[in-house]
């Protein structure tokens, strides 16, 4: 069976209303149209879709960071609830990191809500460990992130991680008749 091919890109003005849906969709509405815009506008910002390009909708997911100082920080990783468990995460994450290795980012950082067991598991098998934990942070239940840490991007032996994350994200969409185009 042939596979459906994923491609991975920079959102565009006109991706704002799908990512939008996205967001109502994973996270009740997280970020306004607003706020999308100014991510494409700031310099400091990189905002990437998951796309099917056969689709009328094609945005399957979308990851964003901060670049801050020798930081990325990780503030958005969104997969079409339809297409959760088939490895998009793991393509977007795996994307976001890539990047911000080519941006010269020394390290990636994020929070995640203490619940969210599949992201957690998603984060740890891409290397990250908790550096902390925000009391109360999510404003809609009170619940708590936990800081997750990655370091070490600019190291010689990262560009071996990263190949081996490629060779485990592109299995994994295999699995599921998917192949991301890079």
């Amino acid at each position: 069976m042939e596979a459906f091919q994923l491609e991975i890109k920079s959102l565009t003005p006109e991706n704002l209303s799908a990512a939008l849906e996205l967001d109502q969709a994973c996270f009740g509405g997280l970020w306004t149209m607003g706020a999308y815009e100014r991510e494409l506008d700031s310099p400091n910002s990189d905002l990437i879709g998951l796309f099917l390009p056969v689709l009328p909708l094609p945005l399957l997911g979308m990851g964003c960071f901060w670049s801050i100082l020798e930081e990325a920080h990780i503030t958005i990783l969104a997969v079409d609830p339809h297409y959760h468990h088939q490895g998009f995460g793991q393509a977007l994450l795996y994307s976001l990191l890539k990047l911000a290795c080519e941006r010269g980012l020394e390290r990636a950082t994020l929070e995640v809500r203490a619940t969210n067991l599949a992201a957690i598991s998603l984060y740890q098998k891409f290397g990250f460990k908790t550096a902390g934990r925000r009391r109360h942070y999510y404003k809609d239940n009170g619940e708590d992130a936990l800081i997750l840490w990655l370091g070490d991007l600019q190291q010689p032996e990262f560009q071996e991680t990263l190949d081996n994350w490629r060779t485990m994200v592109g299995d994994r969409l295999r699995k599921f008749c998917w192949q991301l185009v890079l």
